[in-house]
């Protein structure tokens, strides 16, 4: 099952994918310091990610619990990526990425490991 996530719902799931269980509080309070939204605004977010299956409420307290890991998000927005702007083709994405700026030695390193893991 796919859960597609807006940006300001991404945020959300961001603390918690960040802090681990948090009240929805603690997460109005962080979003407040971090952009400046009110609690009405966080709540009603919170309430549309549990919605769509990506946030449990646990009581006491209204904890929030995610219910999608990070990564599972970071692949289906990856892929979306890939899909909608560079016709599906991972490589395209990828000499994008590369073109774009300078990179360290370490960072080189890195992604010829990661290529290597793909062979």
């Amino acid at each position: 099952m796919e859960v597609k996530l807006f940006d300001s719902e991404l945020k959300v799931m961001d603390v918690l994918w960040r802090e681990g269980d948090a009240t929805a509080k603690h997460i109005s309070d962080v979003l407040k310091d971090e952009v400046g939204w009110n609690m009405n605004t966080t709540y009603t977010l919170i309430k549309r990610c549990i919605k769509k299956g990506a946030i449990e409420r646990r009581e006491p307290n209204f904890m929030c619990h995610a219910l999608i890991p990070k990564e599972t998000v970071q692949e289906a927005e990856t892929n979306e990526l890939i899909n909608k702007i560079y016709d599906g083709s991972a490589d395209k994405l990828f000499a994008a990425l590369l073109g774009r700026k300078k990179l360290t030695a370490e960072q080189i390193d890195k992604l010829r490991q990661i290529v290597g893991e793909l062979e």
